[in-house]
């Protein structure tokens, strides 16, 4: 099955029409840019897929020598690249890397570092800091031929979402800003587009004529990671529903855009989330974990983490029932799921097709009949999966489940970009495809808004389970795709 420019083929005949340009990183000492923003840039090197000229310029508030500073990068290549550390790759990068401290001088010493008249600018800094830096770029004469790239959230609500777009946009054009969620640069996610709109047999059936209901579900098994106080600030509805989720529905339901342009893209994503009914109150369940097991080890809950309040009313899951009410999708239950200290990490979509209208097999003693579904694997593998029933082998008449299945390393001699690899290089090259719109943004926000201000009750659940038992009452009459 084709692919939508996605593999480091693809990427390298779009190379030729990258121009030079600097990449300024901001928060360049932090765990970002330690664990994915140096280890993409050194797979860019190594696929020769970086700009033809200019710096790597990492700007932190701490003073920190180069020869540390290289140390530090070098560390990370070697820890978080899918690329084997080559030293000569590394000559490469490092070649271009430097160090600037934000100290009074910093924005000057920035700007007398640069070597092009175009930059890519990333802020891999925490929300608050997005609109003093971008303020201080334009204070120094460093808008003009600067692409921003910013990590969610964008806002905390609606209200500050359209407070930091307006501040943005009080400098930049919206052409200039590259909002980032990592799943939309993800290999399946894109590769949703091509699937639909590629094969026709699945477009005709893309609609509540024939399909039953959708799952989308972001499983983690990983707690909050010693971030107790970045955690009670966000919370699972902001972290991961309002964007991450959010984003992938709009590609899964989107109408046929007029061409892959990127605004015509986005413009159908944000046509779909128009559709999508704000979430009340009786559309979600929360949950919160409690101690438990994860792979046989003991663990403890969401209370006991470090920087958690006692009393913490922060939910650790989501699940919640969405409606879109537009002529292709009006009556099919959508189920979205997320959650801390779930019994595995993985990222799914499962499309829930009708079943048939009458069953010739049904009295056959070892029938397994089930409706067809289509399933999506974004992680941990990148699969999609096919699922239909079949006669076994022999005289008399039974059926059972078999399931058709692409993954890339099967079926693709060159592996996936990582999802940082591909959206670094597409904001060099000015394609905004991936990236969300400020109008989407503000229309996710408009979703999960009545959710926020109106928080159902929070169910504990215990580790390692798939969250609280009012989970199911949510999706009563269907059940929980097994991830």
């Amino acid at each position: 099955m084709p692919t939508i420019s996605m593999s480091e083929v693809t990427l390298k005949a779009r190379h030729d029409a990258l121009s030079p340009q600097d990449i300024v990183i901001f928060g360049g000492t932090g765990s970002l840019a330690r664990l994915k923003l140096f280890p993409a840039l050194y797979d860019l090197t190594a696929d020769g897929l970086m700009p033809p000229a200019g710096k790597v310029i990492g700007l932190a508030r701490s003073p920190m020598s180069i020869e540390a500073y290289h140390e530090l990068a070098r560390q990370a290549v070697q820890l978080y690249s899918r690329n084997e550390y080559d030293e000569d790759v590394w000559r490469k990068l490092v070649e271009r890397l430097s160090f600037i401290a934000l100290d009074d001088r910093g924005y000057k010493n920035l700007k007398a570092a640069l070597t092009q008249p175009e930059r890519l600018v990333y802020l891999a800094i925490p929300p608050s800091a997005f609109g003093p830096t971008v303020r201080s770029l334009a204070e120094h004469g460093l808008v003009a031929g600067t692409r921003l790239l910013i990590e969610k959230p964008f806002g905390r609500d609606l209200q500050s979402a359209i407070d930091l777009d307006r501040e943005l946009r009080g400098v930049l054009d919206e052409s200039q800003i590259f909002r980032i969620d990592h799943y939309l640069g993800k290999e399946t996610v894109q590769n949703i587009l091509v699937f639909r709109f590629g094969n026709s047999v699945f477009e005709r059936v893309w609609s509540r004529d024939a399909i039953d209901h959708i799952e989308i579900t972001v499983a983690e098994s990983d707690g909050i990671g010693g971030r107790g106080s970045f955690y009670e600030e966000v919370g699972a509805l902001r972290d991961v529903v309002q964007n991450h989720l959010l984003q992938i529905l709009s590609i899964l339901t989107m109408e046929p855009p007029a061409s892959f342009d990127a605004e015509a893209i986005r413009d159908e994503k944000s046509k779909l989330l128009h559709a999508v009914k704000p979430l009340a109150p009786a559309d979600v369940v929360r949950g919160q974990y409690r101690r438990g097991y994860i792979d046989g080890h003991a663990v403890e809950s969401y209370l006991e983490e470090k920087d958690v309040p006692p009393e913490s009313g922060i939910e650790t899951y989501v699940a919640a029932r969405v409606r879109i009410e537009n002529w292709r999708w009006a009556g099919v239950p959508i189920f979205l799921r997320t959650g801390k200290r779930l019994p595995v990490k993985a990222t799914e979509i499962e499309i829930a097709f009708k079943d048939v209208p009458t069953s010739y097999f049904g009295d056959t003693a070892s029938a397994e009949l089930r409706p067809n579904s289509l399933t999506l694997q974004i992680q941990p593998e990148e699969a999609i999966n096919f699922s239909f029933v079949a006669k076994v082998p022999g005289p008399a008449i039974s059926v059972k489940p078999v399931t058709m299945t692409f993954n890339y390393d099967g079926n693709f001699s060159a592996e996936p970009a990582e999802a940082y690899q591909r959206l670094i290089h597409d904001a060099m090259a000015g394609d905004g495809t991936l990236f969300v719109r400020a109008d989407s943004v503000e229309r996710a926000w408009r979703i999960v808004q009545p959710a926020l201000d109106n928080p159902s009750t929070l169910h504990p659940y215990e580790a390692g389970t798939w969250g609280p038992e009012a989970a199911e009452k949510l999706v009563a009459g269907y059940e929980w795709h097994l991830v």
